[in-house]
């Protein structure tokens, strides 16, 4: 029987952070212990960008550098089951492994439309972090002239972007209104749709697949309005749920979504385990409600408070929940957004205040390059806290965002974030004078202001 100090059950995002973290936080004396399932990992986030900028898998490797400069161990096995009364784990190769302490990041797993008839068909994929499965895509897409991608949120809006890259038919389906609905307000939504349809993609909004057509393999797709889509490869970003099941059968307690329970240390009710990503539950950070928000820089933050309470609670109260951070680049634009959107603090019940804001994100805006950034900013009308953002425009609004998601999380107002103080060069940034964060922020106090002014009748 092998011992560790620390055992950590998964290798991809959650996992790999987890352990170097530990080892970061608690020295070189403790033993850890990384056990993953495949030889090499992908980077998550760069999976669609496999199939139209990289062409080659090999260039979407997490390199094991990490784990090997940190002095980790690593495993190349499966988990098949947890004994927490021995506090040991069994392996599919027989091996036994025991631990003091034990952090189960097991991702998760894509859905599967169960409900459509013909979803068993060949030449269709979900889209899964395994290198063999994302080879026969490769492999398939070299004879694809059809491809469908069903699913019109980040996972089928870049996969279908990317995609289009190799001059291929392809049609995205989503059955809400409006692609990335979640994460945007219409305005933007209907920006991006506007952009992927000028790559050549068939965008079809407000539209249910019936059922999949095909023999053996995937031939068209009918949709619920009588409708055909020619299909020779059809791709599944219908989204992912909670890889649970390792957890759940060593009695941990779930959620009803399947989300391993953590508390803001991310200890599960077994307080020698912890969860950390895809795997473990998620909690909105201003209502505090389950979500199912699974995203890689969320599995980050969850790593860091993992690693860093693994043997003694050092970060004390340290996840208030998720603030739902996104960025994205369509068609050669950046969108990016943090927090609520303006329909989702409606629909919450929030009082709110809106400020938006155009410029450019250079000065003069007839340098080379120059963008048009578009930012909408959300607030707590009687707090003036902010509680969103999204913006669109270049490069820089990916990390614009990121200071708002700071913001957020730091009930920062608008007023102060009117006077925020921002670094500004006219190649690399918006004017001073018209920086995009003061700017929006300023307006929504100003139609605050013109409500107050005429309730008082000035």
């Amino acid at each position: 029987m092998k011992q560790t100090d620390l055992l950590v059950i998964g290798g991809s995002a959650g996992g790999l952070l987890s352990a170097t973290m530990v080892r970061k936080a608690y020295g070189e004396d403790v033993d850890i212990t990384l056990i993953r399932e495949t030889e090499r990992v992908m980077v998550p986030c760069g999976i669609p960008y496999i199939y139209g900028t990289l062409q080659d898998l090999a260039k979407n490797v997490i390199p094991d550098t990490l784990l090997s400069a940190a002095g980790i161990n690593l495993v190349i096995d499966r988990v098949v089951a947890i004994d927490r009364e021995k506090k040991t784990v069994t392996t599919a190769k027989g091996e036994v492994i025991a631990y003091k302490k034990l952090i189960i990041a097991t991702g998760s797993l894509p859905i599967i439309p169960t409900f459509i008839p013909g979803h068993d068909l060949g030449k269709i994929y979900p889209v899964m972090k395994n290198e063999e499965h994302l080879a026969k895509i490769m492999k398939s897409l070299e004879q694809a002239e059809n491809v469908a991608v069903i699913g019109g949120g980040f996972i089928g809006v870049e996969f279908a972007e990317q995609i289009s890259r190799l001059e291929k038919n392809i049609t995205l389906i989503e059955a809400a209104d409006s692609c990335l609905w979640q994460a945007f307000d219409k305005a933007y939504s209907d920006d991006i749709e506007s952009r992927l349809k000028e790559k050549g993609i068939d965008v079809m909004t407000g539209t249910r697949v019936k059922r999949i057509v095909g023999d053996k393999n995937v031939e068209a797709l009918e949709l619920e309005d009588g409708r055909k889509i020619a299909a020779d490869l059809v791709i599944l970003g219908l989204g992912v749920r909670p890889n649970g099941s390792l957890a759940e059968e060593c009695g941990l307690e779930m959620n009803a979504r399947g989300a391993v329970v953590v508390d803001q240390y991310m200890r599960t009710s077994d307080p020698d385990i912890f969860a950390v990503g895809d795997c473990a539950e998620k909690r909105c950070f201003f209502t505090g409600k389950n979500v199912p928000l699974l995203l890689a820089s969320t599995a980050a933050t969850e790593a860091k408070i993992a690693g860093s309470n693994a043997f003694h609670l050092r970060l004390i109260r340290a996840n208030k929940g998720t603030v739902s951070t996104f960025s994205a680049k369509i068609a050669g634009k950046t969108y990016a957004a943090a927090g609520l959107t303006e329909m989702q603090a409606r629909q919450e019940g929030f009082c709110i205040m809106v400020g938006e804001f155009r410029t450019m994100d250079r000065h003069p805006a007839t340098l080379p390059g120059a963008q048009e950034i578009y930012i909408k900013m959300i607030f707590s009308r009687c707090s003036g806290i902010i509680l969103g953002a999204q913006i669109s425009g270049g490069d820089s609004v990916g990390e614009m965002i990121n200071i708002l998601s700071l913001a957020i999380q730091k009930d920062t107002t608008a007023t102060e974030l009117n006077t925020f103080q921002a670094a500004t060069h006219p190649l690399v940034s918006p004017s001073p004078i018209a920086y995009p964060i003061n700017a929006a922020a300023m307006n929504a106090i100003a139609s605050n202001c013109d409500h107050l002014n005429k309730d008082l009748k000035i």
